[in-house]
């Protein structure tokens, strides 16, 4: 039964992963622009690294759940067992992407104090 739930919670977080990553990406790059003064260069590149770190994040996370999954021996465990591992992953993505928005906001303000005082 563990092999059903691994490829059942692959297959969520498969969808979840690139479903949010190009959402954050496409609609992120606007939250960027406003923060870095509509430097394109600089917007688009953290984008793009920001979405590389989130599916690397995401995949690392992925691997490590599954090989401390606890044994599905029925159908009610493993549908708790899957629920319970998604939401796992999907909390610790939305802490994340809060902290990520934060540190941004202080990255802008750093940089732009450093273009207004050349």
């Amino acid at each position: 039964m563990n092999v059903i739930a691994y490829l059942i919670y692959l297959a969520i977080t498969y969808w979840v992963t690139v479903h949010v990553g190009l959402s954050f990406y496409k609609h992120g790059r606007l939250y960027l622009l406003s923060l870095f003064h509509n430097d394109e260069k600089i917007s688009d590149s953290i984008n793009r690294l920001l979405l590389v770190g989130y599916y690397l994040l995401n995949l690392g996370y992925v691997a490590i759940m599954i090989r401390f999954w606890d044994s599905v021996t029925s159908w009610q465990t493993l549908v708790a067992s899957v629920s319970t591992m998604v939401g796992k992953i999907m909390l610790t993505l939305a802490i994340i992407h809060f902290i990520n928005m934060t540190v941004l906001l202080f990255f802008s303000k750093s940089y732009h104090t450093s273009t207004h005082s050349k």
